[in-house]
């Protein structure tokens, strides 16, 4: 009988770690980007070298070249100073928002 209690007792106490480890990773994972202050914007620069990275990649797609699957590659040229403008007045209706 006590073999079981102490097993038992560990099996909670594995538990009770667990649910407080999922507990501080999930606060841990709601926190935002930090961003210091006059720094660039990290979507904006994603945006632009994303651009560079598909026409490097567009030449190595055998498939999309023998018509069988789609291209990965856009088409669209990315506008960085039009995206910024759309994010910044988003975020400007956010702050009026709240």
């Amino acid at each position: 009988m006590q073999r079981v209690r102490v097993g038992l007792t560990g099996l909670a106490m594995v538990l009770v770690l667990i649910g407080l480890a999922s507990a501080i990773f999930t606060s841990a994972s709601r926190d935002g980007a930090v961003t210091a202050a006059g720094a660039s914007n990290a979507t904006v620069v994603a945006n632009m070298t994303e651009g560079n990275v598909m026409t490097a990649a567009g030449k190595d797609e055998p498939l999309a070249e023998l018509g069988v699957a789609p291209s990965t590659a856009s088409t669209e040229a990315v506008n960085a100073a039009e995206i910024a403008k759309r994010l910044e007045a988003q975020r400007a209706a956010e702050a009026l928002n709240k």
